[in-house]
């Protein structure tokens, strides 16, 4: 195939050792992954200006988009080139060329714009490792003082890093060599979240910032040698007044307490807490000590994101969503023995041909690692006794502690004979015995079987502490969390097509966690906020509405999914939402009151998580099909489309997609391309 020398040139500001470089659809330019890119070269008359001469297909449209990064040198001769993504270019459409001619230069201006439209997004973890370290007062203070002289001393502290000190000697040279590109990639920001307001990753002051009960104070460290940290908090006397040292030119310095990131190794756990001894500076004493919580992000194993869409950040506006709970919604708001349970197969199906936009279900794993749907992380199972042949007993069972074969064994109580006692109705039903009916469907059997004009809403489940220190289903012990979240991601980003995906969990560090370990689709943030239905959590991020926008702001996710209790109790909220520029979904009882879901979505939310929707709502086709229909109607010829129709309102999916043949016409952003979220 004849090709053409297309010049790619862009402008942009870099850091030290940054590079842009272009990342497209043909294998000239990486086939959309980020470590095939072409690397551009800086001007030497311009730092701003960026370059490079590539030779693609002539006569063949490809696509492309600009990011900044760092290119970095293989440890290992024949590895991937390790690339870190600092940001990114994100346009739904991205940019575009056809040559024709031998030679073309394309001069693409400003790096992240694009047909006069900025949108430029965070980089996610390709080889780099992130550390979080936090200090907080979610359960307690997390300093304590034994020291009488600082009892009552208020202080400020600062986090600082070097790299340990490595066994070989190496000249100034090698030091300086891409090989050592471990110790030149760490990076270092703080950020703090309160109710209403959040400063993220950004540097620290020259004495770091004074502990607040009301603030969630954070540090994330970017790195390329994650075992060989050292890490050291260094306290200050509020008042910044003594001199503790004779000296010392920090007044009020009083103690350091140093963590070796090498710990979370020793420990073999992802997350967790350490408690660290605060040592005197002019002593070998203690004069207190410091509670870390910490997690350690690691990329995702087994899978490489590509840069070819995104919708992390991208939300199409337009009327609220329908979005059925647990499919058809919840088995305990159904009639007593419903026939189709919910987070089934048919369920979801059901749902969907009542119009729901999404369907929303919680996904976790089973003993051998398995990601399943349902809702509760135990299941109560029957055990016949042996002298009644009438009497079942029943038993919970950590639904983690049971394999996926084991859990498809099961016949599972109706939540409502559990509750009065009477099991032997629902677990008689002959319904268990048809496929679709049957409770536990894997995460990939629901993606294959339920219409992919269908998206899902896929709640994370996790462990969650209660305030008062303890946890959901009497479970203390749980997966390790990358490893439960890469099994999770991989089967969605290897299996959705082109489903419309929304992640969602009550856990802040499940989406902190998703956010960085893939770039795909996005992510709400679930909190339930004041409430007289909910007891309160532990986690502070979690206490409020006010301080889930804050935190929903801080890690750049999409929104948040607020329970409607606390919407309807300050209506106000959905109002400073929107002008947080975040999407808001809502949960609840409250949202099975038909009057509720018409005041919310007239205040604006954007999607309703209800039960009931097949009550609610006739069969039709959901809102996704029918913009697909609206898009389809100016390519496809009014005899052909009136052919094709069964009625005024409903059209099959099988003759939309006969027309789309027809006519060859390409799909709107609005129909089931990957721009229709």
């Amino acid at each position: 195939m004849a090709c053409t020398r297309v010049t790619f040139q862009v402008r942009g500001t870099t850091s030290p050792g940054e590079f842009l470089a272009v990342c497209g659809s043909c294998g000239d330019l990486g086939s959309w992954f980020p470590n095939k890119a072409v690397l551009l070269e800086q001007d030497t008359n311009d730092c701003t200006l960026w370059k490079k001469a590539v030779a693609v297909p002539r006569g063949a449209p490809s696509n492309y988009r600009y990011f900044k990064g760092f290119f970095l040198t293989s440890k290992n001769a024949g590895d991937p080139c390790p690339v870190i993504v600092n940001k990114w270019e994100t346009h739904q459409h991205p940019r575009a060329l056809n040559p024709s001619e031998p030679e073309l230069l394309v001069d693409d201006g400003e790096f992240g714009f694009y047909n006069d439209h900025e949108c430029v997004d965070s980089g996610w973890l390709t080889f780099q490792t992130e550390i979080r370290l936090r200090l907080h007062y979610s359960e307690k203070p997390p300093v304590s003082i034994s020291k009488k002289k600082f009892k009552k001393s208020r202080f400020r502290v600062k986090l600082t890093l070097e790299g340990c000190e490595d066994d070989d000697d190496d000249d100034d040279e090698e030091k300086l060599s891409p090989s050592s590109w471990h110790k030149m990639a760490t990076t270092l920001g703080i950020s703090l979240i309160g109710n209403g307001d959040y400063k993220s990753r950004h540097s620290q002051p020259d004495f770091g910032y004074a502990l607040d009960p009301n603030l969630w104070t954070e540090y994330s460290i970017h790195t390329m040698d994650p075992d060989n940290l050292e890490l050291t908090f260094e306290f200050f006397e509020e008042d910044l007044s003594e001199t503790v040292v004779q000296g010392d030119t920090v007044p009020g310095h009083v103690g350091t307490a140093c963590l070796l990131s090498s710990t979370f190794v020793d420990t073999g756990k992802n997350t967790g807490f350490v408690i660290l001894p605060i040592m005197a500076r002019n002593s070998r004493q203690t004069i207190g000590k410091v509670r870390v919580d910490y997690i350690v992000i690691r990329p995702i194993e087994g899978h490489v994101c590509d840069m070819s869409t995104s919708f992390t950040k991208y939300w199409k506006k337009r009327t609220a969503l329908d979005v059925g709970h647990r499919g058809a919604g919840s088995s305990s708001h159904m009639d007593r023995y419903a026939k189709v349970r919910e987070n089934t197969i048919a369920s979801f199906k059901s749902a969907a041909s009542h119009g729901a936009a999404f369907v929303e279900f919680d996904v976790h794993l089973s003993k051998d690692r398995v990601p399943i749907v349902y809702h509760d992380l135990t299941c109560c199972i029957s055990m016949k006794k042996k002298s009644d042949n009438d009497s079942l007993e029943l038993f919970e069972i950590p639904v983690k502690e049971l394999t996926f074969d084991q859990l498809q064994l099961l016949k599972l109580a109706h939540a409502a004979a559990v509750k009065v006692n009477d099991p032997t109705e629902s677990i008689l039903d002959e319904e268990e015995y048809i496929a679709e009916h049957q409770p536990f469907p894997s995460l990939l059997q629901i993606l294959q079987a339920v219409p992919e004009h269908v998206g899902f809403n896929i709640e994370i489940k996790w462990l969650c502490q209660l305030k008062d220190g303890t946890w959901e289903g009497n479970l203390s012990t749980y997966f390790d969390m990358n490893l439960f979240l890469d099994i999770i991601l991989k089967c969605v980003l290897q299996n959705a097509g082109k489903r419309r995906i929304v992640f969602s969990s009550f856990n802040a560090d499940i989406c902190t966690m998703v956010r960085q370990k893939q770039n795909k689709y996005p992510i709400l943030f679930l909190t339930q906020g004041f409430s007289e239905v909910y007891p309160e959590l532990i986690d502070l991020r979690s206490r409020t509405t006010s301080i889930a926008m804050s935190f929903a702001q801080s890690e750049d996710i999409l929104g948040i999914n607020v329970h409607t209790e606390d919407l309807l109790r300050n209506i106000d909220y959905i109002k400073e939402v929107k002008s947080k520029g975040l999407v808001l979904f809502c949960w609840g009882d409250d949202n099975n009151d038909h009057e509720n879901r018409s005041k919310l979505k007239e205040f604006g939310v954007d999607g309703l998580v209800y039960d009931r929707i097949c009550d609610a709502q006739p069969e039709q086709p959901n809102i996704f099909k029918m913009e697909q229909l609206e898009g389809l109607k100016d390519s496809i010829p009014e005899e052909t489309l009136k052919s094709c129709a069964t009625s005024s309102i409903c059209l099959t999916c099988s003759s939309v997609c006969s027309c789309k043949q027809e006519t060859g016409s390409t799909e709107s952003d609005s129909g089931l391309s990957n721009a229709s979220f």
